[in-house]
């Protein structure tokens, strides 16, 4: 479900196969709402995506993976260098997260930044393909999962330059129930909140080792979530973002990380904490709430990087891995090769090119905010063991479902049982990198070891060569079924654009005027973005200045044409 947009009249069927099956008896009197999986049976949900056959072989001079601010300047560099550029995006939309972290002083606004590179690729021409999840990658070629049309398919791609600007991702704090139903990232609540204005609850509970969560607890509470308390890992955290959750009278709780969660019933997700240095608080300490975010910092997502040969080494100072050196024909850029400000990534994407083209490479200049400023991230929120509790601790959000191991024990002279894992590193299934990450810091996996760990343990998956012919590409209509009396049987397709500088998302609603926001009385939606503008299905006989709901503030917009669909 991650992969297919909602389609109209589609009846989707999971492919994935519980960790236990069950008759037909089973199956007739197992919960109505559950797929069966349990999260300590040691086993990931099937991923047909992963080895399915090839549709279709491309050739490009370079290929960008991961379409954020560092992945566009990247796509940028290599048009202007003569370059064939195809840059590939899991998502629907580019931009990629850079909203979530804010501006710095001097820095452009991150709308700005998103609709500038945006455009300029439109206008370059550049191929750019959405909802593409790069699945494996080695020197020289890249295979992609492509959705169209609600349909999957494999491609591969022939490309002598690589650039990987795949970003970081965030890391989960490991307490048991950490992947109970109600727990949830930053990152996920952000992009949930502001791309579909969806905040499930009406009360919130943050515990972060991060600054940019508390940015998310302003914005929820703008859009009137009660954010009842911000637990942060960090003994005395300074930054300009808990500032203004200080102005907003959020009450803050430095120096306390997650020890439990259960599902309270009546009251959502009910939170234990303990101080960041182990001692237990008391039982009054606990806390309730319809949504509780969690976010155990950022680790830079490497794990193509680690798929195509590059390596990686621990930072103890960081408490993360970062990259080292990698293969000819593959560049990092952005977050994923270390970066932290949203300049310095785009930079870095030019600096990518120049790397892969042999050139002299010009400075990338990251402007970090002194720490007396703004506190670096905390090491990722690890809670007391609890062998007894019941739910597991997980180890990441991903999809391998690794459990916290427990405290490294003696192998048993029985011969009627196993000995006990000494290393996570010895589990069966492959490791995510975050899994990776969460092991050093359990003292599971060496902390010289875990960059070897990564290479040899990232999910391989193989590429291979088409056996058949190219599918002829599948165009879906500009106006879906489900859309066409949406807005009136006498809707109109009209090219708008904003008064102000910004990119648009498809799927927008239009409104009136700025002070309605209510998805019923909507005049009109987004359709496509296109380089003459935004292209909008609008009630008849609309005015000429409407106002469009984006990322919580209303922005406005004028129609511009009417506009004709091109046919060939």
């Amino acid at each position: 479900m991650a992969r297919v947009t909602v389609t109209e009249g589609a009846d989707y069927l999971t492919v994935a196969q519980p960790t236990q099956r069950h008759g037909l008896l089973g199956r007739l009197l197992r919960p109505a709402r559950s797929l069966g999986f349990k999260l300590d049976g040691g086993q990931s949900p099937a991923q047909p995506r992963l080895d399915s056959p090839i549709e279709a072989e491309l050739e490009y001079d370079l290929v960008v993976v991961g379409g954020g601010v560092a992945g566009m300047a990247a796509a940028l560099a290599g048009h202007k260098a003569g370059l064939s550029v195809m840059l590939l995006e899991a998502s629907s939309v580019l931009g990629g997260h850079s909203r979530l972290f804010g501006t710095q002083d001097g820095e452009e606004t991150p709308d700005q930044s998103i609709e500038r590179l945006s455009s300029a690729i439109t206008k370059a021409g550049i191929t750019v393909q959405l909802d593409a999840e790069v699945t494996a990658l080695r020197p020289g070629l890249v295979r992609a999962h492509i959705v169209d049309a609600a349909e999957g398919r494999a491609v591969l791609i022939h490309a002598l330059h690589i650039v990987l600007a795949t970003g970081a991702i965030e890391r989960l704090p490991i307490f048991p129930g950490n992947r109970l139903p109600g727990i949830m990232g930053a990152l996920e609540a952000f992009e949930l909140a502001s791309r579909y204005g969806v905040w499930p609850g009406q009360t919130a509970l943050i515990a972060t080792a991060s600054s940019p969560a508390y940015r998310l607890a302003m914005l929820a509470s703008d859009a009137g979530v009660s954010v009842t308390r911000i637990l942060d890992a960090r003994p005395q955290p300074q930054s300009r973002f808990i500032e203004f959750a200080k102005a907003y009278g959020i009450t803050m709780a430095p120096g306390l990380v997650p020890a439990s969660a259960i599902i309270d019933k009546g009251k959502g997700i009910t939170l234990a904490s303990h101080l960041s240095a182990g001692r237990q608080t008391t039982p009054d300490a606990q806390i309730s709430a319809d949504r509780l975010i969690v976010c155990g910092g950022w680790q830079p997502d490497l794990t193509l990087w680690h798929m195509a040969g590059g390596h990686s080494r621990w930072n103890a100072r960081t408490n993360r891995l970062e990259p080292l050196d990698g293969p000819s024909g593959v560049a990092l850029a952005g977050s994923a090769a270390g970066y932290l400000s949203r300049h310095a990534a785009i930079a870095s994407g030019a600096d990518a090119v120049d790397i892969l083209l042999g050139r002299d490479r010009r400075p990338v200049d990251d402007v970090i905010i002194d720490p007396i400023h703004e506190t670096p991230d905390a090491p990722c929120p690890i809670g007391p063991a609890m062998p007894d509790a019941p739910a597991p601790a997980m180890l990441d959000s991903g999809l391998r479902l690794v459990e916290r191991p427990h405290a490294p024990i003696k192998a048993r002279l029985s011969w009627r049982k196993k000995p006990s894992l000494w290393s996570l590193a010895d589990t069966p299934q492959p490791l995510d990198i975050a899994a990776i990450a969460a092991g050093v810091q359990l003292g599971a996996i060496p902390a010289d070891s875990a960059g070897i760990v990564a290479r040899e343990r990232v999910g391989m998956v193989v590429i291979g060569t088409s056996a058949a012919p190219p599918p002829q590409p599948v165009t879906p209509p500009l106006v879906p079924a489900f859309l066409a009396a949406r807005f009136g049987n006498d809707a109109e397709l009209w090219l708008l654009a904003p008064v102000e500088p910004r990119m648009l998302d498809p799927g927008s609603l239009i409104h009136r005027s700025s002070s309605d926001d209510d998805p019923r009385t909507a005049v009109g939606v987004i359709l496509r973005t296109t380089n003459k503008g935004a292209i909008a299905l609008v009630a008849r006989q609309a005015p000429q200045t409407l106002s469009l709901r984006d990322h919580g503030r209303a922005i406005a917009i004028r129609l511009v044409a009417p506009y004709v669909e091109e046919t060939d």
